[in-house]
């Protein structure tokens, strides 16, 4: 059985080999890529291994680019540090997940799974790789978000970061985009407020009109407000009214109240 290493880390790869190795000696490691861009050339140059054992999050991005590159024509197990619950929902495919750090049992199972395939089609199949971009899709929906950690903004004549959970809410102020800080800091951002509700945790920040985007921690007091509307104080303090849009009414106090 020829197989392809798709991993960054170093250490993995020589413990992916030497495991592999206990549970199936005449396993062949034909080739080892650390990124989507080696993964994508050595696919192109080399005969396609029956199997390639691909961890998920690699040094330039994402293992799912290397299919919107290059056709995959192999067998895929996919490794990943998901929840064993996520990875068992995918049990029924022809293309396994392995949780890390990869036990003997699983590398096991998964190639006992592979030969099985590889015997119902009589020969290597292309059936997995043709399954590949539905699961991916699947795949990428348990794939935790990334939200925005941290801001590179200029203050007090020098460039600064700061951590997002140091800020209490952005606002816009005719043509600028602000945020201020829990400490009464006020800086400009180089985003629009649509952009960094795209960009922020959704449990952390909310938009409560076109003009505000709060953090839950800055809301110190909610109050009636005309027009079946609510008016927020915030910490720190601000010189402007900050309305809850008619129309965030409903999902702000959801949000509230999680």
């Amino acid at each position: 059985m020829k197989i392809l290493i798709v991993e960054d880390e170093e250490m993995a790869v020589k413990k992916l080999t030497r495991t592999l190795a206990s549970v199936e000696p005449t396993a062949e490691v034909v080739g080892v890529a650390g990124s989507i861009r080696e993964t994508v050339n050595w696919l192109n140059a080399h005969p396609a291994p029956e199997l390639i054992l691909m961890d998920i999050e690699l040094a330039d991005g994402q293992s799912f680019q290397i299919f919107e590159e290059t056709e995959v024509k192999s067998t895929v197990v996919f490794t990943t540090s998901y929840d064993e619950y996520a990875i068992k929902a995918f049990k029924v495919n022809s293309i396994d997940y392995l949780l890390k750090p990869i036990q003997k049992d699983e590398l096991r199972a998964a190639l006992d799974k592979y030969t099985q395939v590889k015997a119902l089609y009589q020969g290597p199949t292309t059936e997995p790789a043709m399954n590949v971009s539905s699961l991916i899709r699947e795949l990428q929906q348990l794939q935790p978000k990334e939200y925005r950690q941290r801001f590179l903004v200029q203050y007090a004549q020098k460039l600064v970061s700061i951590e997002t959970p140091q800020i209490a809410y952005f606002y816009s102020d005719e043509r600028l985009n602000l945020f201020r800080t829990f400490d009464g800091k006020k800086m400009a951002v180089d985003y629009t407020l649509d952009e960094l509700e795209a960009m922020l945790d959704p449990a952390r920040f909310f938009r409560i009109s076109r003009s505000f985007l709060v953090a839950i921690d800055s809301v110190e007091q909610i109050q009636p407000y005309f027009g079946n509307r609510l008016a927020l104080q915030l910490k720190p303090t601000i010189d402007k009214e900050v309305i809850v849009s008619r129309e965030k009414l409903t999902p702000f106090k959801t949000w509230m109240g999680k």
